[in-house]
């Protein structure tokens, strides 16, 4: 968690589709939608129809994966066997054990390593200096080695860390 697994994917697609993200990308939350009737309707649905005003391959970002039923990763390799010639899919999740083994044989898999130390100091220093926080780095080096290469968790203790006292401090 919080090593930028979404981010990447969405700043990719924005990159990608331009003007045309909103039409060509359908994301969803595996936590949120996890049974298979999202799978039938929402990505089934998307997949299945051309838009009128977009050309191209459209992509299904589905963050959470591993939150999904066993039923609706199995309803998903259908849809994924039946669409891929104009739709991609991206399953992002944490514990790639609990995606089987039918959807992981038709991904590429990308990994994504803690974020090392120096890069999450170096976030905080700029966050901290652009909000006006005043720190020290030992106060810094504390909140990174209790978050572990976490990014979002380092960035949620800042504020509440900043919020609580005057200076962030060890």
């Amino acid at each position: 968690p919080g090593t930028g697994k979404t981010s990447t994917i969405i700043a990719c697609a924005k990159e990608i589709y331009g003007e045309g993200y909103k039409n060509m990308v359908l994301e969803l939350n595996g936590s949120d939608d996890r049974g298979i009737k999202v799978i039938r309707e929402q990505i089934k649905e998307f997949s299945e129809y051309d838009h009128l005003f977009c050309k191209g391959v459209k992509l299904v970002i589905l963050d959470e994966a591993d939150s999904m039923t066993y039923d609706a990763q199995f309803a998903l390799r259908r849809v994924i066997e039946n669409y891929t010639h104009n739709t991609r899919f991206c399953l992002i999740c944490n514990y790639i054990s609990k995606i089987i083994l039918a959807l992981q044989s038709r991904c590429i898999t990308f990994r994504f390593c803690n974020i090392d130390d120096k890069s999450c100091i170096k976030k905080l220093k700029f966050i901290a200096d652009k909000e006006k926080i005043n720190y020290d780095n030992s106060g810094l080096e504390t909140i990174v080695s209790i978050c572990k290469g976490d990014l979002r968790k380092c960035i949620n203790l800042l504020q509440s860390v900043s919020m609580a006292f005057k200076k962030i401090s060890q």
